[in-house]
């Protein structure tokens, strides 16, 4: 009988024969939702499903030698095979024991941040305790099995051990129907429309991606840039053919005299620091004071192919930079960096040394690599046969990479949270996607041009020249971090799965200058949009110099609460005097466009 309060329907008591219509009205409904699907793709050829890139990661040789290395010593094999074995032995056990009705000691457990087994079903029942339990010990015992390979080099390893750990996440119970017993309850309450509705899902996500599976991770529907997220008021007052340039409406009537320029990355959009009044960085900054601006970045077509990591410098940070200075008047300006924007922003400083340029004040550097020695996951995806298969591929593409497949690696790094948990929840459980203005943002992916993308990935990742005094040459200028004087604040996040904190950490040793080293909780996003209000993650300083990454967090002091304040205290005393509050439209920039702009709104 039907649930008129939920609109779901009740079929615990259903009869073989009612299981039989229910089934049989799934599978009339699929194949209509199938039949729709495909007959859109044959209207539509660039809706046709990806044939894939064969193995342009050579993951085939990958687990080729990991086979015969690992039968090279059979007897190791033979240990972990009566490893596993024996583990087993003990499950059965402990899992007769409870079905006794006695009590027993588990003999594997998820991880503390392991979401996947929360449903109490996997502790409760024994049938679903002895799945998990079982998954977890294979699981575990494969991924430990060919990490402790003899012989093989330092990025077949990795990628052995990263492709070994998706396959893993991707067998997990909770993946599945039959094994999920959150997706079974769901089943029978509702005689089955949840899997229906996760089909329409699926499709519709096919449909989107063009053929592709673009899996959906919020309702994008629920948000538009400008809107409710983007918000804080203000205005783009300076424009090249690589950004927007956007000054804010100032909260209050006198400001620092020294302004703020923020760069951030250009693989997603500047909106992650502004994306609600009640985490914007940007609307803190100004409420702190601090006449604020910011860069939005082109998303990038054929037309920019040939754009340079130079023409980001040029057209990009050091335009901003000179636009900045023309608005305010002023002399010398505070600069931030997000991620690759940081790492734009160390090559911009030591050439602008280079040039007799010293219009910076200080330099701020968030989650920021210069040093590329260690950059952990992200490195199976960088070596010289990928990046050569990747270069050809945006020369077939029109010149660029497709935001899409950036987006799908960051998101491999994570998978369980951002690819499975989403897999369950909208395929499965036939939910529709939570409204979350971040993974809104994660979703407004970027391209990135052709040349200024492999002279990233071969100079940085696969070289490390930055960190090289004279390792990388910007337009006739050899890059030499070392003459960065101006005062530095770096702060880094102990999650951070896209740059770790101990490979930032290296970054210290590099500048010539002042730097000061913070360390967030949580990852490359979370710890940094992390406003005070928010009390959340805290931080850990350490000013002691000339330490190892390992001996600074073992000597730092943790602090609760947000790292912008301390990083605002830092700022304050060399930000000049207090001056009365800048007006929009009254320097020598004149506005273009209302914030957020036109470059923004390109998807």
């Amino acid at each position: 009988m039907a649930d008129q309060t939920t609109g779901t329907s009740s079929s615990a008591g259903a009869s073989p024969e009612d299981w039989t219509k229910i089934a049989a009205g799934i599978g009339e409904r699929s194949q209509r939702l199938l039949s729709d699907f495909l007959s859109r793709t044959a209207q539509d050829p660039t809706r046709a499903l990806s044939v894939g890139m064969g193995d342009a990661m050579n993951i085939g040789q990958a687990f080729m030698e990991l086979t015969t290395r690992m039968w090279s010593n059979p007897q190791k094999l033979v240990q972990a095979q009566m490893s596993l074995w024996t583990d087993y032995m003990e499950l059965w056990r402990s899992t007769t024991l409870r079905m006794m009705g006695q009590q027993a000691t588990p003999i594997a457990q998820p991880a503390k941040d392991d979401s996947r087994f929360k449903d109490d079903a996997w502790q409760q029942n024994e049938i679903f305790d002895f799945i998990k339990q079982s998954y977890l010990l294979s699981s575990r015992w494969l991924q430990s099995t060919v990490k402790d390979v003899d012989g093989m080099d330092p990025q077949t390893q990795r990628k052995v051990d990263f492709y070994t750990r998706q396959f893993a996440d991707a067998l997990a119970p909770t993946n599945f129907a039959l094994t999920n017993p959150a997706v079974l309850r769901a089943t029978i309450e509702s005689k089955g429309e949840n899997l229906v509705k996760g089909l329409e899902h699926l499709l519709n996500d096919l449909e989107k991606g063009g053929g592709r599976l673009r899996i959906s991770m919020t309702d994008e529907k629920a948000f538009k840039v400008g809107e409710n997220v983007a918000v804080t008021p203000g205005k783009v007052v300076a424009q090249t053919d690589m950004m927007q340039l956007i000054q804010y409406v100032p909260t209050t009537e006198q400001v620092k005299d020294t302004p703020i320029l923020i760069i951030p990355p250009w693989i997603n959009k500047y909106y992650i620091l502004d994306l609600r009044p009640k985490n914007s960085l940007v609307k803190w900054l100004t409420d702190q004071g601090y006449t604020t601006f910011i860069v939005s970045w082109v998303n990038p077509g054929e037309a920019h192919a040939d754009k340079r990591f130079e023409d980001y410098m040029h057209e990009g940070a050091i335009a901003a930079k000179d636009a900045v200075i023309k608005s305010t008047g002023v002399k010398k300006i505070n600069i931030v960096g997000y991620c690759l924007g940081g790492t734009l922003l160390a090559a911009t400083l030591a050439y602008l040394k280079a040039k007799g340029d010293n219009s910076i004040n200080t330099a701020t550097y968030l989650t920021a690599l210069t040093d590329f020695r260690e950059v952990g996951d992200i490195r199976v995806f960088v070596d010289e046969e990928q990046v050569s298969s990747l270069e050809k591929r945006m020369t077939n593409a029109g010149g660029y990479l497709e935001g899409a497949d950036m987006a799908t690696t960051f998101n491999m790094l994570r998978s369980n949270d951002l690819i499975w948990s989403f897999v369950v929840n909208n395929y499965l459980l036939g939910k529709e996607p939570f409204p979350f203005d971040l993974l809104y943002w994660n979703s407004d992916s970027t391209r990135m041009p052709k040349a200024m993308h492999t002279f990233y990935l071969r100079n940085m990742y696969l070289e490390n020249n930055l960190a090289k005094p004279g390792g990388i040459t910007l337009d006739g200028v050899p890059i030499d971090l070392g003459t960065i004087k101006v005062p530095s604040y770096m702060i880094s996040c102990k999650e951070d799965h896209i740059a770790p904190w101990i490979s930032t950490f290296e970054g210290t040793k590099l500048f010539g200058g002042e730097t000061r080293f913070v360390l967030s909780g949580s990852g490359h996003i979370g710890g940094v949009v992390n406003p005070p209000a928010a009390n959340k993650y805290g931080y850990w300083t350490n000013d002691k110099k000339g330490l190892s990454a390992d001996a600074w967090i073992a000597s730092a002091t943790e602090h609760p609460g947000s790292w912008w304040v301390n990083w605002e205290k830092w700022l304050a005393p060399k930000s000049g005097e207090l001056v009365p509050a800048r007006k929009l439209g009254d320097g020598k920039l004149k506005v273009i466009e209302d914030a957020p702009g036109s470059y923004v709104t390109k998807r």
